[in-house]
């Protein structure tokens, strides 16, 4: 039977790799961004060059264009409906060519994998005094297993025609202490939004990698806990999911349930 992993580098960065397709997540491979300093963790090591990269909004701590300009090879770039044309200045023509536009309930073909654009609830402005905005979206991918990214979001409805899955990546925690819930999830949301998905396992992530420089010691415990807490969640709220929580760098391999 095949197999599917998923190794996560922090944040939100992950590499899921599913019959014979490597696919990048919302890459941040520095160790510096803005304000923002990596707190937790190597600085990531890709094992090659991705066929995909996936890229859920604009914001830069999903949407870093040096760490795309830093990815090898020259991969598909998969990226909300509306982004191309911010592609296109920060990265030029040639990464604007690699740009597959999607929006919720659109798919693409990469390799063995079907990558399906799915909603979310964000902001999907660059930022707040940005002009440049893309529908902010997550990403199911159907290879040998069905694999869930939920990328920044609020809860919606929706989520429960999402399931079942075999794996789900949730967003359970942020990059400060005044990041704010609007369009976020904390770990106990991030456990109801497991419940609504179904999924046999998961992974939190958005979590315990970067905080703004010189506030190492503020509210520290939302840096370090929320993948526990999540944990603890699910196991009263969706106790048939297993929960895994990765170290920075660690590979998790599931092998469907179907």
């Amino acid at each position: 039977m095949s197999t599917t992993s998923v190794t996560w580098w922090g944040h939100s960065t992950a590499w899921l790799a599913d019959s014979g397709a490597g696919l990048l997540i919302d890459p941040v491979l520095t160790d510096r961004l803005a304000h923002l300093r990596r707190m937790a963790g190597p600085t990531p090591r890709l094992p090659g060059a991705p066929d995909a990269i996936l890229l859920s909004h604009l914001h830069a701590d999903h949407f870093h264009v040096a760490s795309i300009k830093a990815v090898p090879g020259k991969p598909a770039l998969i990226v909300p409906r509306g982004a191309r044309a911010f592609v296109f200045k920060a990265l030029g023509a040639e990464a604007a060519d690699r740009c597959v536009e999607v929006s919720p309930g659109d798919e693409i073909k990469v390799g063995g994998v079907r990558v399906r654009a799915v909603p979310a609830r964000h902001d999907g402005a660059r930022g707040p005094w940005s002009r440049d905005r893309a529908v902010a979206i997550g990403y199911v991918v159907e290879g040998a297993a069905r694999t869930y990214y939920a990328g920044d979001t609020g809860l919606f409805e929706e989520m429960s025609d999402l399931g079942p899955l075999d794996l789900a990546l949730i967003p359970v925690g942020g990059w400060g202490p005044t990041l704010g819930a609007h369009g976020h999830l904390d770990a106990a949301d991030g456990a109801e939004a497991l419940r609504r998905v179904k999924a046999t396992w998961a992974v939190p992530v958005h979590y315990g990698t970067l905080w703004p420089i010189g506030m190492g010691r503020v509210r520290r415990h939302m840096f370090d806990e929320p993948g526990a807490r999540f944990a603890e969640h699910a196991a009263r709220t969706c106790p048939d999911t297993r929960v895994r929580v990765l170290t920075h760098g660690e590979t998790l391999t599931v092998e469907p349930a179907r």
